[in-house]
């Protein structure tokens, strides 16, 4: 009779080259985060010898991935040589598309950003969409001082979400002239650099995640509330886009005091939307004696006014309504508030959600208000541009 017999193979020691490469990544990453360290700090911090920091910091320079940027001071001993990541090692474009403008930003490596640009796209041909891009990128390089052909990479942020099997942006018929096929070759072709297009609102949840409400948790739903609805999800520090792309659409979501609407492909809206969106939260604030432009704008007058309570309520109710139906389904950990309209209305709109979302709801995720400045989506494109980035310059020296 024949054993069958499986054979355990010891496992793979690291080789030298990639255990380098571990180590120098690791010494760049304690790097960005922590500043200018010397080669001692880089050792203790690493567990590595100082003859082998020493190496690690030779490598690194050689590859004009670190410089020297002056000595320590003021401790016993000689001073100390202080390294930094090199800044000019690479340079990244972030840009938030929307259907009145374009809001571009270069970033180098160490995520400082160098310039920025906005210009509207009234005007602009269904046709000329690449081309319009590309021009907004080349002036806002040069407007960083950089040379034509300095970045590395490049991500946009609009809203729709390009499904993964067709190539196609879907949840965008807002935005004419984005809806080809090969759109991302078109951009690459036109920009001259490797282009990702990713869905606004889960830019504002790394964003969230890497600089503001979200940096200490790992299952947040981000809320987003300007003239539409929409959501991210993020479970276990990564963004949950589902199947088609289309994970966090929650603005065709049915929810309780809106009409289902029978054919959302002819329609164009959906409940949570026609219950919160902008032009609903106007026609909201007119019922209140609140005329304004915009969401925004009512929000914050009322806000700023004792009068403005009722408005408030209503709308923190309307809001809560499409969290709860969110939560009951994703049940996590914390939610942020995240566009122009919950931002207007600041911790007094922040903490009616929270109050109206604990009335209605099991599930009672603590809710916490943006704390990202600016655009989170266009800090969200550059954060996703950077970690892009480094990992092919970081890798490949």
């Amino acid at each position: 009779m024949t054993e069958n017999r499986r054979t355990t193979r010891p496992p793979l020691a690291g080789t030298p080259s990639l255990l380098r490469a571990i180590n120098d990544r690791a010494a760049l990453e304690l790097l960005l985060a922590n500043g200018p360290l010397s080669r001692t700090r880089i050792g203790s911090l690493t567990g590595l010898s100082k003859p082998t920091a020493s190496q690690l910091l030779a490598r690194l320079e050689a590859a004009g991935l670190v410089v020297p940027v002056g000595t320590t001071a003021g401790g016993p001993g000689p001073n100390a040589q202080l390294y930094q990541v090199n800044p000019a090692a690479g340079y990244v474009a972030g840009l938030d598309v929307t259907s009145t403008h374009v809001r571009v930003a270069v970033a180098d490596i160490t995520g400082a950003t160098l310039a920025e640009h906005r210009v509207a796209t009234a005007g602009w041909p269904v046709t000329g969409t690449a081309a319009g891009i590309a021009e907004a990128v080349a002036h806002t390089v040069r407007l960083a001082g950089l040379p034509a052909d300095a970045l590395h990479e490049t991500v946009i942020g609009i809203g729709g979400a390009l499904d993964p099997t067709t190539g196609e942006l879907r949840y965008a018929s807002h935005l004419p002239g984005w809806q080809s096929p090969d759109l991302v070759a078109d951009l690459e072709a036109a920009l001259g650099v490797p282009v990702s297009i990713e869905n606004d609102v889960n830019l504002a949840a790394v964003a969230e995640q890497a600089l503001g409400a979200a940096a200490d948790c790992e299952d947040f739903v981000l809320l987003w509330a300007e003239e539409g609805i929409g959501a991210a999800i993020v479970i276990g520090g990564r963004l949950h886009r589902g199947f088609t792309g289309g994970a966090g659409e929650v603005g065709y979501m049915p929810v309780p005091g809106a009409p289902v609407v029978d054919d959302l492909r002819k329609d164009g809206s959906g409940g949570f939307q026609d219950l919160a969106g902008e032009p609903a939260v106007l026609a909201l604030a007119a019922e209140h004696g609140l005329a304004a432009a915009s969401a925004e704008q009512a929000v914050a007058r009322a806000a700023a006014s004792p009068a403005g309570e009722g408005f408030l309520r209503a709308l923190a109710e309307r809001l809560a309504v499409g969290l709860a139906v969110i939560v009951a389904v994703v049940d996590p950990e914390l939610l942020v508030l995240s566009g122009s309209t919950p931002t207007a209305g600041g911790e007094r709109l922040r903490a009616m959600v929270a109050e109206e979302l604990a009335r209605i709801s099991l599930p009672r995720p603590e809710v916490r208000s943006s704390a990202v400045p600016g655009s989170p989506v266009l800090h969200g494109a550059l954060q996703r541009a950077l970690a892009t980035a480094r990992d092919a310059l970081f890798s490949t020296h």
